[in-house]
């Protein structure tokens, strides 16, 4: 049976302690947090866009042979709303906007939009302004749109209520709050949750020979919640130890928890904070000689981080994605040709964000596909709820079921498991892989 320990300096701490201060909500509560953490993360720096030219169509593969044959959309268009921040006071979300029109003329031209019909977008911007989000959502319901893709969003609960009291299908990219995740009327989430902080490190563990894993965690409240709720059980249930390193935010060198770390047998460890603090764990463990399998969740990569930590170490570190960027692949390649022939050089292609909204778009076409008659919200709905097990456009192999069985304790999520990489000398991803993808049965 796997044990649990968490203490700040690195010590084994006795199962089932808890810090008596701190008060946390449920599992659902911290898990779902953290994605909202790490949408905030990304739309402030850590959606970090990549030096190499990366993901465009090769010279063997021009970009018509990429997108595919021609079928365009016919006949009165079917509204499709799209919500964005935008570009506000905390994050520049725009570049949105041009990807998700550059997606629908995709769409439009080469799969013959929704039913046939061409998409028309009907676009609002909330400015992380929960008021605005209020209002684009109602802005929404007024236009008949019947339904609406959200980007990446602080503000989700205000655009998700009204949405959801008009019983309107909308799509969401990452889980943020537990509302949502727990929704099986009309929300529909195209991310594993749980997959980087959970499975990941169980399974890259097995894959190593190892029965422990070691995270060391950014200490908030956000983060260490979920690892004080569902993760122990999960591991338990495995099998497997699970220590967690709660090191406070701030903290510059880390090279005595570090060495306490491995003076103790880590197994596996995986890494969980922003680049900064990662920095400070990856040179810590550096330091203390650390030589075993190493994690790290996206955020912690960035251009700071290779220049701040030597190749040696940055090498054959495995990261989680949620997009697979930074590569020249059939996700990439597809994304480029859609920017190259309708996006008019409006958005980056090497960026997760671009990627992400690509897929988010894509994905409600793809879920339904065997729509037919009158499209109306409820049509929507019931169309994605039908949908066979299919690929997540733009997703690096991804594959996605809208039927509420992928995770059945929150049935609006459509994907078990995630992509991963493993970084080379310079710090940059080589090829992605699925892991953790198991079929989802109807």
């Amino acid at each position: 049976m796997g044990q649990t320990g968490i203490s700040g300096d690195g010590r084994e701490a006795r199962p089932g302690w808890r810090r008596p201060s701190r008060r946390h909500g449920s599992a659902l509560a911290a898990l779902s947090a953290f994605t909202a953490v790490s949408v905030l993360l990304a739309g402030c720096g850590g959606d970090d866009e990549q030096d190499t030219p990366a993901g465009t169509p090769s010279a063997a593969a021009s970009a018509a042979d990429v997108l595919g044959p021609v079928a365009a959309a016919q006949g009165a268009p079917v509204r499709i709303g799209l919500i964005s921040d935008g570009k506000g006071p905390v994050s520049d979300l725009a570049y949105e906007k041009d990807v998700a029109a550059a997606a629908a003329k995709f769409l439009n031209e080469r799969r013959s939009g929704i039913g046939g019909r061409p998409i028309e977008l009907v676009s609002c911007e909330t400015l992380a302004d929960p008021g605005k989000g209020a209002d684009c959502a109602n802005r929404m319901i007024e236009e008949d749109v019947v339904a609406v893709v959200v980007g990446s969003s602080s503000v989700v609960e205000s655009i998700w209520h009204p949405l959801h009291d008009a019983h309107v299908p909308t799509l969401f990219g990452t889980a943020p709050t537990p509302a949502l995740l727990a929704d099986a009327e009309s929300t529909f989430i195209l991310s594993d949750s749980i997959f980087p902080l959970i499975k990941l490190p169980m399974q890259l563990a097995k894959e190593n020979g190892e029965n422990k894993v070691t995270v060391v965690a950014i200490d908030v409240p956000t983060v260490m919640g979920i690892y004080q709720s569902i993760a122990p059980r999960m591991f338990e249930a495995e099998g497997m130890e699970l220590d967690v390193v709660a090191v406070p935010p701030g903290t510059a060198d880390m090279t005595p928890q570090m060495q306490t770390l491995v003076a103790g047998g880590p197994g596996l460890v995986q890494v969980l904070g922003s680049d900064a603090f990662c920095i400070a764990a990856f040179n810590g463990l550096r330091t203390a000689g650390f030589s075993g399998p190493l994690a790290a969740v996206a955020q912690c990569i960035t251009d700071a981080t290779r220049k701040s930590v030597p190749g040696d170490t940055l090498e054959g570190i495995t990261m989680s994605a949620s997009a697979p960027i930074g590569t020249d692949n059939p996700s990439t390649e597809l994304l480029a040709a859609v920017a190259e022939t309708y996006g008019n050089g409006e958005f980056e292609v090497q960026r997760q964000g671009s990627l992400t909204m690509f897929t988010t778009v894509t994905a409600l076409q793809a879920a339904t596909k065997g729509i037919s008659g009158e499209i109306t919200p409820a049509a929507m709905t019931a169309a994605i709820k039908a949908m066979p097990e299919s690929e997540l456009p733009g997703a690096g192999g991804l594959k996605f079921r809208c039927g509420g069985k992928a995770n059945p304790s929150s049935p609006a999520v459509c994907v078990r498991g995630g992509l991963v990489t493993t970084l080379d000398g310079k710090g940059q991803p080589t090829e992605y892989r699925v892991l953790a993808s198991t079929p989802i049965e109807g």
